[in-house]
């Protein structure tokens, strides 16, 4: 089927580059991406990747961590394990 329709859509730009990035490593142009999710949609009846509202305790989380608060630093895994006691 030809491809007539048009989709305009607004959004950061460095969200954009990041995205683009990938789809050039994965081999496919934003045009492909977008065809491939909208054939998702269309297969799926819904959105290919699951969509819901975080709870209160990693609504809890995401705040600790974006205000730096109980981060564990290391410079290697091995170390951050050992703090964590794993």
């Amino acid at each position: 089927m030809a491809k007539t329709e048009m989709i305009r859509a607004r959004t950061e730009p460095g969200l954009k580059n990041e995205v683009e990035r990938i789809f050039h490593l994965l081999g496919l142009s934003c045009t492909e991406a977008i065809n491939l999710f909208f054939h998702q949609v269309k297969l799926r009846k819904g959105l290919p990747f699951e969509v819901k509202i975080p709870n209160k305790t990693t609504l809890k989380a995401i705040e600790d961590v974006r205000e730096y608060r109980g981060l564990i630093k290391s410079k290697d895994a091995k170390k951050m394990f050992k703090k964590l006691g794993i």
